[in-house]
């Protein structure tokens, strides 16, 4: 593809026609994000490298992206001439000015979409744009907001959207789902190191990247854990919606995507009390918890009572919609684009 291709008007994906179209340049980084982000309609222009690795990953491979994203190679950015760069890592600070050839925030407009909770000396952290004011820093989560220290930086919020999957709950399975990716490099963080107890009460289906070696790590037998290694999201959906529940046992990301989507399918869940999830889930939806013995009853009672998950994986998909529905998100985002651009 090349960077001039437009995006298509396409009522029934969702993907917008957006009055002034932007070029915008963004590193394929968190695909799930990703993909709400470029139903907004303008030209979102990917790096792509032979290798595909970190900094030139192009086009998703298991999501389905509209032809408003394209790719570019990383030797040929110089030509792309964005309207904007959507920052997302701090070196693509200098990643980005090194291929343009444009200082960031002065010739070209930019944003940095802060997606993670901060490290080291909590909650002393200071952001990496800290310093500057000429690039807004947009957090995910309130979380985020309040936790990191953003200095003299424009800060703003932009919560979640997520696309509709569909009600497509059944739960005949019953078992648990939950969706970590490389859950052994990134263990506390996301709680790999939970599981073991968790499966002491209910039977766990793992579904994400990096999973395939976590039940023999563990030392659990497929009855206590199964590993699904990185379905197309679309697949993912459909087989966690057999699953009677989900548990999202992450300790320190600002908000895991696949509980909202987990949430939006109709799965009744249970959530480690750890950063946004209070925020996420209301009582209705489903239990949230510092403790995990809690989150492991609150499964075994939707495992033992089919319609006590149905009802709470109803709420948790009107909760959902109403707080993270993708209108809402591409509205705010079309107001910050034009904003920054203009």
């Amino acid at each position: 593809m090349t960077v001039d291709a437009q995006p298509a008007a396409n009522a029934a994906g969702g993907v917008r026609t957006p009055e002034r179209v932007l070029r915008i340049l963004i590193w394929h980084v968190h695909g799930s994000w990703t993909t709400a982000f470029v139903q907004s309609g303008h030209t979102c222009v990917l790096p792509v490298d032979a290798e595909r690795g970190p900094d030139g990953r192009g086009r998703a491979r298991t999501w389905d992206w509209p032809p408003n994203v394209v790719e570019l190679s990383t030797e040929r950015l110089r030509e792309s001439r964005p309207d904007l760069v959507v920052l997302q890592r701090p070196h693509e600070l200098e990643l980005a000015a090194g291929a343009l050839g444009r200082a960031l925030g002065r010739d070209v407009p930019a944003v940095y979409v802060e997606h993670n909770t901060p490290r080291g000396e909590v909650p002393d952290t200071r952001h990496p744009l800290a310093d500057r004011d000429d690039i807004p820093i947009v957090h995910v989560t309130h979380f985020n907001a309040l936790f990191w220290d953003c200095g003299r930086a424009p800060t703003r919020v932009i919560e979640h959207g997520v696309p509709d999957p569909g009600h497509l709950y059944t739960g005949e399975v019953p078992r648990v789902g939950v969706a970590l990716n490389e859950p052994l490099r990134r263990w506390r963080t996301t709680g790999t190191d939970l599981l073991p107890t968790l499966a002491e009460h209910v039977p766990l289906d793992l579904f994400g990247m990096a999973v395939r070696r976590v039940p023999d790590h563990l030392g659990l037998d497929p009855s206590r854990l199964r590993a699904h290694e990185d379905p197309p999201q679309s697949a993912m959906h459909r087989l966690l919606a057999r699953r009677r529940a989900y548990v999202h046992p992450l300790r320190w990301t600002s908000l895991g995507l696949s509980l909202i989507e987990a949430m939006m399918l109709g799965l009744p869940v249970a959530a480690l009390g750890a950063t946004e999830a209070y925020e996420a889930v209301p009582p209705q939806a489903g239990v949230v918890s510092t403790d995990p013995r809690v989150l492991a009853e609150a499964l075994r009672a939707y495992l033992d009572d089919p319609g006590l998950a149905l009802r709470t994986g109803a709420a948790a998909r009107e909760a959902a919609l109403r707080r993270y529905g993708l209108d809402r998100f591409l509205d705010e985002w079309e107001r910050v684009l034009q904003e920054v651009t203009s």
